[in-house]
């Protein structure tokens, strides 16, 4: 199929047409460009990287309520870890980097820890159930006390005292990577150095059809790009994309863009990227982690006592983080750290999340021939792209070769476990995933 370039007047044949340069789109692009496609990225940011990519925490977690989802942030974490191998190709803007700080989850009620470790023990990830007097003997910055629910700081019980302590579990291979926009660049890079094409600033008004098949897409600026193979990640905006391409109705699962705040707080003494984990508090209604420079880094988990903040529109949100918002979420990490100073004022990003019903990704085809979708990834997703890319070509690869996933699901083989992780898990046909329903996943 023919890239029409109109101010030129030539023609590039192209096989596959890449919507979103972040993470998950950067990753497809390289993976597509492996198995020997001629791929095209389009966004309609200025940057590789720059949407709701470089808003991520990049957190480095495997605790999920599914089996799959845990066999794909195994795989895709030891991806991380062996980057450079990983990628194959060096980057003169020097390559992201894991930082190890291991992953404590801290206990609510009725949470899926039994189910977790049994996954955990199956598979040989390493960890250590956790009383709270261990908890505190091995980190004797948190308290230990046990404050669920999470509540309102206007609610006069927010600041009563814990009538018990917390336990929880712990896994030293947990962490973060040090800077999710680069990451995305560092995909890109190895992805151009296999021929990939990036249009940037450029906007995707239609997906063109034609019995039953894309035919390719249209930009803002009129331009009509041809190509068999569209793939939706386009982050916040995948359910606008999805409406263009007329698939929304079959959905069962469909994604929404959800506005949140990460808040960035100088960090005590006492919290390090040495002596600190990745820690998930769901009771006190936060996940952080320490952050370079002597900081800690905070966001939500959707307690039941906030009001989700949904977008009707991923081009038209408030970009700047919110006073309100801000104390909560840093007062209710206060609870856990006693230590932590309170800044004056919001420090930290808004950004839009891309985020399934159930808050497990899409990673799927489409009933329109050769329109793929990576979709509601944002939140708790980064951590995989490294598997996205071969989860993508996966599918079109078994697209290519006549196998219906929706009736025969594609599987992919983990290098690390040589286990098989069903992509019938990340399908929009699925019934609603029974999890956490927040940024857990």
């Amino acid at each position: 199929m023919a890239m029409r370039d109109n101010a030129n007047n030539v023609s590039t044949m192209i096989d596959a047409i890449v919507i979103g340069a972040g993470v998950m789109g950067s990753s497809i692009s390289l993976e597509l460009a492996r198995s020997r496609r001629k791929v095209l990225c389009v966004d309609a940011g200025p940057g590789v990287g720059s949407g709701s990519t470089s808003s991520s925490s990049a957190v480095i977690r495997f605790n999920y309520s599914v089996m799959d989802s845990i066999l794909t942030a195994w795989e895709a974490g030891h991806r991380w870890k062996n980057f450079a191998s990983f990628l194959g190709a060096e980057d003169s803007s020097g390559l992201v980097e894991y930082v190890e700080t291991g992953c404590l989850a801290l206990d609510v009620p009725n949470d899926n820890r039994p189910k977790v470790l049994s996954m955990w023990a199956e598979i040989g990830i390493e960890f250590s159930e956790l009383t709270a007097d261990e908890i505190h003997e091995r980190f004797p910055q948190f308290d230990k006390g046990d404050f669920y629910p999470p509540r309102t700081v206007e609610d006069p019980r927010f600041a009563d005292d814990p009538k018990t302590d917390i336990n929880g579990y712990w896994t030293p291979e947990g962490g973060f990577v040090n800077d999710p926009m680069l990451s995305a660049q560092n995909f890109m890079d190895a992805a151009r150095k296999l021929g990939v094409e990036v249009r940037l600033n450029s906007e995707v008004v239609e997906i063109r059809k034609d019995a039953g098949a894309v035919v390719g897409i249209t930009l803002a600026d009129g331009e009509q790009i041809d190509a068999p193979i569209v793939v939706n990640a386009a982050g916040p905006a995948s359910r606008h994309i999805n409406a263009l391409a007329g698939v929304v109705e079959e959905m069962r699962i469909k994604t929404n863009p959800m506005r949140q705040e990460v808040h960035v707080v100088p960090a005590p003494p006492s919290v390090t990227v040495e002596n600190t984990p990745l820690v998930a508090d769901a009771g006190v209604g936060v996940y952080f982690r320490p952050g370079l420079g002597g900081t800690v880094l905070i966001g939500s988990t959707e307690p039941e006592c906030d009001e989700l903040q949904w977008v009707d529109d991923h081009r038209d949100f408030n970009p700047i983080p919110t006073p309100e918002v801000f104390e909560a979420q840093v007062l209710r990490t206060a609870r856990r750290i006693p230590e932590l100073g309170i800044p004056s004022a919001p420090v930290g990003l808004a950004d839009l999340y891309d985020a399934s019903d159930d808050w497990v990704p899409l990673y799927d085809k489409s009933s329109l021939d050769g329109f793929f979708m990576a979709c509601g990834t944002s939140g708790n997703q980064f951590k995989n792209a490294p598997m996205v890319g071969t989860f993508i070509t996966a599918l079109v690869d078994a697209a290519a070769a006549g196998q219906d996933h929706d009736v025969d699901p594609v599987k992919v083989t983990g290098e690390l476990t040589g286990r098989e992780i069903n992509l019938a898990t990340f399908s929009r046909l699925r019934e609603r995933t029974s999890g956490t329903n927040s940024v857990l996943g």
